[in-house]
């Protein structure tokens, strides 16, 4: 029985960015009667990708946002914290860490006098070089410092939910995500939408030498339906969302040459990133037992259905 009736009242923040749109409109969809808030800057969201949004919107920058000043006693059912600096290029090491983990902090504070549900989007980028399906007791090996703002969001998480067993907070390591609603991002798009854009274009796609780099490429709408699995669990944790398999970058493009019809030959480059993540995959164990999660759409699923979503 899902915790969350037709008439709760849930916040996104982040709502109006890439992922954080996609679960807005389905907990749209899924919750008809329920009340909605996104909250967003607009740094890296639009608000195009809100078409067709009933709910409220709150324009502020979260690593400020005075919670009790903008909603005063007003309880959530849950709080989807999917905010933050996404963009893993950007390496001014203090905007990148004050703005995602104070942001998180205000959201914590706020959150545990009520003991409201907190679901927040940690990432795959915790666990640094891999080599092989990662669990989530590995230790954080973070390469960037992206990753590490996640790093130390997941110990603060873990200390609040220590501190009050009775509070329920999930943390979602969200793996290597494409599909809908993500172009407005540019460059840190996923090589999904960045290959596709070149095929489409009628160039090579380029990849790195030589494209047997692998990751766990997870469709949007297998993100979006565990995060609102979430909203079930008895429990707190953080859990992988992934497909559980790696995938090449080379039998991406050959998916991806099915997909529209095309006949590329990749376009080898040299790979110009010191700290590069050649593998990614996660072990599901923890999510399926915890979360029910069974991730829907393999690789070939999930870009068919997108490719029919940006092309038609």
């Amino acid at each position: 029985m899902s915790l969350i009736r037709s008439s709760s009242n849930l916040l996104v923040t982040g709502g109006a960015g890439f992922i954080g749109s996609n679960l807005t409109l389905d907990l749209q969809e899924k919750f008809p009667d329920a009340r909605l808030t996104v909250i967003d800057d607009f740094r890296s969201g639009d608000f195009k990708n809100l078409r067709g949004y009933r709910g409220d919107f709150i324009a502020q920058n979260l690593a400020t946002l005075d919670w009790r000043e903008q909603f005063g006693e007003q309880k959530f059912d849950a709080i989807f914290h999917l905010a933050s600096i996404t963009d893993t290029t950007l390496h001014d090491q203090f905007v990148q860490v004050h703005d995602n983990v104070e942001s998180f902090r205000r959201i914590l504070n706020f959150a545990r006098p009520t003991k409201t549900r907190i679901i927040y989007a940690s990432s795959a980028a915790t666990y640094g070089a891999a080599t092989e399906a990662s669990v989530e007791s590995n230790g954080a090996a973070p390469a960037n410092v992206y990753a590490f703002s996640k790093t130390i969001m997941d110990n603060i998480a873990r200390r609040a939910a220590a501190g009050s067993p009775d509070w329920i907070v999930i943390g979602l390591r969200y793996f290597n995500v494409y599909g809908p609603r993500e172009a407005h991002k540019g460059v840190p798009a996923s090589m999904v939408y960045h290959l596709a854009k070149q095929m489409k274009a009628g160039q090579r796609p380029r990849i790195f030498k030589h494209g047997e780099q692998k990751r766990d490429f997870i469709y949007v709408k297998d993100i979006v339906e565990g995060s609102i699995l979430a909203l079930d669990a008895s429990e707190s944790g953080i859990y992988n969302l992934g497909t559980g398999q790696a995938r090449s970058f080379n039998e991406l493009v050959d998916i991806l040459n099915k997909c529209l019809g095309t006949n590329f030959q990749p376009d080898y480059i040299d790979n110009p990133h010191a700290h590069y993540q050649n593998f990614t995959q996660a072990d599901l164990t923890n999510a399926r037992n915890a979360l029910d999660y069974k991730p829907q759409f393999p690789l070939e699923d999930g870009v068919r259905d997108y490719m029919r979503w940006l092309y038609g």
